[in-house]
């Protein structure tokens, strides 16, 4: 059994519990792994595309054996899965990868832990103008996130590419440890799920994996400069309550997210290497 709710940022917490109500009067579970007949039933936060593909692939042919009963639900955001999970209404989620975690973690206090890394999303620079760096202009525009976890990811994917350098910073890059900006860039802060909108209106964007394949967008094949998924430290992964981490439960969906099903199945659904698996 499956149920997905798609959650627009714009909804408030309490909105989003009423969203994973069902339709003909059942209530879904908020959050708290819930067993009946043999069967643990697990709510999941996860981003559309790749995260909840995933997963339900594993709903679809490894859960039963394992003895779950994935309840997905799916978040347009990178905000309202951690608040979701603080907040009791998930048993886990699965979005983001360890900077950001660590990131949110430390401003907003929560108690989470996580497993280890299930996939990369290879962050990507796209443009509808040019078709190459040394065609974007001088002075030309260049949409970035205003999340500091992916805005210093982005950044390094422009030191990368040669359009900028950073000055040494202990903590993660912003656009104010730009040291030499040779072709006079200029930087448009949004939104992470609103820089893929905005792509019409600059030069080039920097856009997370998962947005861009939500617009058909292929990194593989689109961007003009992609990162490299080699040693790359921006893993996916299954992320938890604390005091949840030794959930037998949990520990056997994560045990699932690594099995070599799951490995085969990224590597035929996304075979230009669009996304790619972590162990």
């Amino acid at each position: 059994m499956r149920r997905t709710v798609r959650t627009a940022a714009v909804l408030s917490a309490a909105a989003l519990v009423m969203a994973g109500c069902a339709g003909g009067g059942e209530s879904e579970p908020e959050g708290g792994a819930t067993e009946a007949g043999g069967t643990t039933t697990l709510v999941v936060g996860a981003s559309p595309v790749p995260h909840a593909e995933i997963l339900q692939f594993v709903q679809d042919e490894l859960a039963a054996d394992a003895g779950l009963d994935l309840e997905i639900t799916e978040f347009t955001d990178y905000v309202l899965p951690n608040t979701a999970l603080a907040e009791g209404e998930l048993d886990a989620n699965y979005f983001q990868h360890l900077p950001y975690f660590e990131a949110q973690v430390e401003e907003q206090g929560f108690d989470f832990d996580h497993f280890e890394g299930v996939h990369i999303e290879p962050y990507g620079l796209y443009s509808e103008s040019v078709e190459s760096v040394e065609d974007i202009p001088d002075g030309g525009t260049i949409g970035i996130t205003n999340d500091p976890g992916n805005q210093s990811r982005a950044l390094d994917l422009l030191v990368e590419a040669g359009l900028i350098t950073l000055a040494e910073t202990e903590g993660d890059a912003t656009l104010l440890d730009i040291e030499e900006n040779t072709k006079n860039l200029e930087f448009v802060e949004t939104a992470p799920e609103q820089v893929v909108v905005s792509l019409a209106d600059v030069d080039a964007a920097i856009i997370n994996g998962n947005f861009a394949l939500e617009a058909d967008l292929n990194p593989a094949e689109d961007a003009i400069v992609l990162e490299s998924g080699e040693d790359n430290p921006y893993a996916n992964f299954l992320a938890v309550r604390s005091e949840d981490k030794e959930n037998e439960a949990i520990v056997t969906l994560d045990e699932l997210l690594h099995s070599d099903e799951v490995r085969a199945f990224i590597e035929e659904r996304w075979p230009a290497g669009e996304v790619l698996p972590a162990f």
